[in-house]
């Protein structure tokens, strides 16, 4: 009997859709984007308090939480460390033995309970009454320990869970991650936390490369290819060379500058006597610039707009201080 193989998927092969576990994929988004409009409904004087008892921490914000609460809590961690709230995730478990010690008396905590009845979570709370370092409960329940026990309860909607057994965290954890997002950009609004605050706690991987400004990847002003416009091309030649830009700048009389001259400026004029023109009279006039304090970036999409290779940086006097290559954005990761 001969056996013919199945034909090979690929990732551009459609997948038959079935219509039942749409069905129920899309009841599960619908109920938690239904519970997220209520919450956003629900906010209150609360929350505006526990921004300002966030914001005028001299300490960190701890956060902990237990089971399927501990996961959000350690993202939500993540979240305010990386945005200029200094945060970390203390294990309740651990906290019992010895993690306590971690939890200083200029720090804040923000614990989270679907319940606000967690055991693991009492010794936390105990420690924050008994040293007077602020609590902020993050929960459903408005009547539980936990809410009664902090100085700024936000209350969650008491939305179904997303699952058919209504028991599995889903709703109740997409509804505390969120609001901590809302806490977290709220804040970073309040400061004014900007692009540049942002790569300070991101230097790595494709979001900090696309920070990078152009001061980061420039070459400084005693590298520049830099020549007079009354100077023989001869020389321009010469101080191309000499730099491996491929390109030379030209300065006027206050040595601003005026135009490059490119490799593309050269082929336009190899059937002239090259080597004795003025320089003047070969140089592209008003050439694409950038500044130093630019994003990386916007140098790049200059360069691909324009199908050039490199950008020279001026100062805001017009002088050349650092010239950047699109061989430095690729280096840096940027392009």
């Amino acid at each position: 009997m001969t056996v013919t193989p199945n034909a090979p998927t690929t990732k551009n092969t459609p997948v038959p859709a079935s219509e039942a576990d749409l069905a129920i994929a899309r009841r599960v988004l619908d109920i938690e984007a239904s519970a997220l409009r209520e919450l956003a409904d629900s906010l209150d004087g609360d929350f505006c308090k526990a921004i300002d008892l966030i914001e005028g921490l001299k300490g960190r914000l701890v956060i902990t939480g237990m089971g399927k609460s501990g996961h959000i809590a350690k993202k939500i961690a993540a979240t305010f460390a990386s945005t200029g709230t200094p945060s970390f995730f203390v294990h309740p478990a651990e906290a019992s033995h010895g993690d306590l010690g971690m939890i200083g008396k200029d720090d804040a905590v923000l614990a989270l309970s679907n319940s606000g009845e967690t055991p693991e979570l009492s010794d936390i709370i105990a420690f924050t009454r008994r040293f007077n370092v602020p609590l902020i409960g993050m929960t459903r329940k408005p009547e539980s320990s936990l809410a009664k026990q902090s100085d700024c309860p936000l209350v969650l909607p008491a939305s179904p869970e997303a699952c058919p057994n209504k028991q599995a965290p889903t709703t109740s954890t997409t509804a505390m991650l969120a609001l901590a997002d809302a806490l977290a950009v709220t804040l970073m609004e309040r400061r004014g936390f900007s692009a540049d605050d942002f790569r300070t706690f991101h230097p790595g991987g494709k979001l900090g490369q696309r920070l990078l400004h152009v001061h980061d990847v420039m070459h400084g002003a005693d590298s520049l290819p830099l020549i007079a416009r009354d100077a023989l091309m001869s020389e321009a030649l010469v101080t191309m060379t000499g730099h491996s830009f491929g390109c030379v700048g030209v300065l006027g009389d206050a040595g601003e500058l005026i135009g490059i001259v490119t490799d593309g400026d050269l082929r336009r004029h190899m059937a002239d006597n090259l080597v004795a023109m003025k320089v003047g009279d070969v140089m592209t006039a008003g050439p694409k610039v950038t500044h130093a304090d630019a994003l990386a970036v916007e140098a790049l999409a200059i360069m691909n707009d324009r199908s050039i290779t490199a950008l020279f940086v001026l100062d805001a006097a017009g002088i050349p201080v650092g010239l950047v290559h699109i061989h430095d954005l690729l280096r840096s990761g940027v392009a």
